[in-house]
């Protein structure tokens, strides 16, 4: 059983915002090359899905459960994209929304971590 933590599951969003920017940043980078299809990342819920959290039991009547792991998976785009004459199915605009939203997720995710790690700073002072 692996107890929930969530400086755990804020450390692999923030592995998986870096594994999502770096192929956003390749796609971008790639925009004018011939023949060149966009990639992305498996959404970060997917990845959550794949890997169980279960709750630790502190009282030997709680219910168990068991759990798994997740892993990030790159994969090219197939969707109705527009495809460029050279081949390349990069969209500049789509790539440059998907760098702000990984930079929101990632604003977010290190302002939760450090709200809470200022509560159980806080616990500990006590």
């Amino acid at each position: 059983m692996e107890p929930v933590n969530l400086f755990d599951l804020a450390s692999q969003q923030a592995r998986w915002l870096a594994v999502r920017h770096t192929a956003v940043s390749s796609n971008i980078a790639n925009a004018n090359t011939p023949g060149y299809g966009s990639v992305d990342v498996e959404p970060f819920e997917a990845v959550l899905n794949q890997k169980q959290v279960a709750m630790r039991a502190t009282h030997p009547k709680h219910i168990a459960a068991n759990a798994g792991s997740g892993g990030f998976a790159v994969r090219q785009v197939n969707d109705d994209r527009p495809t460029m004459p050279s081949g390349n199915t990069v969209v500049l605009e789509n790539e440059l929304m998907k760098s702000g939203e990984v930079r929101r997720s990632f604003e977010l995710n290190t302002a939760i971590v450090r709200s809470f790690h200022k509560m159980l700073m806080m616990t500990t002072r006590s």
